[in-house]
């Protein structure tokens, strides 16, 4: 089984779009959609849930009311602002406190309890396409880094159990903690940017985080044809560095058609984005069976 992984470096390229296309044209896949602070893959792929889970990953504090005496060292010694007085007794406001603990430990009369945190439900459900794994971190929540590392496992086990020969991944925009989660020890990733000065500075910054974990990266370049000069600067820098260059995807309104219908565009027509997907999946394919590492990046 092979899982790759889709990323951009910044939102609003196309990744999710590609991401369900590559679905459709996958025979034994499993999908996971890593973006667990903004889900959006199952607009499009339109999942059943058939099982779902509560995600609880760390502590939020709350003071007993009989026991709190207001004798103000819990306030004292948070560094977040979290404690108030109120009506003779301390209160925790739950959207400031970072779960450190220190009022806990502080408190004279042991009045701080100290329960673990509800902060999302993870799900796994059925598609068109074959399963797919996918999360919901709620408001104010933390901790999306070990969602998304959770999201991965249950996709991985779901496709050993399937015997799929594919796991395709959703990633999160940017570089920080749930990029990395979602990107370390995958087989490969699939960079979408666009030919913008921005979509060529985040493509820059996703790709030197794939070679600093040694992960093969692919590239294509979305919306081309608005800027073909730009275009062509991002794939001759990805082919100085060893990227594959997978190809490109013009402007095509029947993506957006596509999307507010909530199918692929690789169901929706047959234009010239639906084409130009399919041949990028076809020479994705290829590179994955070669499994060529890449070298690192110059300047």
């Amino acid at each position: 089984m092979k899982e790759v992984v889709i990323l951009s470096g910044k939102g609003g390229t196309g990744k999710t779009s590609v991401t369900a296309s590559f679905a459709a044209l996958a025979r034994n896949a499993v999908m996971a959609d890593c973006d667990v602070d903004a889900a959006d893959l199952h607009l499009v792929l339109s999942p059943e849930v058939r099982r779902r889970e509560i995600f609880v990953q760390g502590n939020l504090a709350n003071v007993h009311t009989d026991a709190c005496d207001a004798c103000g060292r819990c306030l004292g010694v948070c560094r977040f602002g979290a404690v108030r007085m109120e009506g003779g007794r301390a209160v925790i406001d739950p959207l400031s406190c970072e779960g450190c603990g220190v009022c806990v430990w502080n408190c004279p009369r042991k009045a701080i309890d100290f329960p673990e945190r509800e902060c999302g439900e993870w799900f796994v459900s059925e598609t068109r396409f074959g399963p797919m794994v996918h999360a919901r971190l709620w408001a104010a929540a933390e901790n999306s880094g070990k969602l998304v590392s959770l999201v991965r496992r249950e996709a991985r086990r779901e496709a050993e159990e399937g015997n799929r020969e594919l796991l395709i991944s959703d990633g999160p925009p940017g570089v920080g903690c749930p990029v990395i989660a979602s990107l370390t020890g995958a087989d490969a990733t699939v960079i979408v940017t666009e030919p913008t000065m921005s979509g060529e500075h985040d493509m820059r910054r996703v790709l030197e985080l794939a070679q600093h974990f040694k992960i093969p990266a692919y590239l294509c370049v979305n919306k081309w044809d608005i800027n073909p000069a730009m275009a062509l600067q991002i794939e001759r820098f990805a082919a100085r560095n060893g990227v594959g260059v997978l190809g490109r995807i013009s402007y095509d309104s029947g993506v957006t058609e596509a999307q507010v219908r909530g199918v692929t565009v690789i169901e929706y027509d047959k234009g010239a984005a639906a084409a130009e997907i399919r041949s990028i999946f076809g020479a994705l394919c290829g590179a994955l069976k070669s499994d060529v590492r890449k070298p690192g990046i110059d300047s």
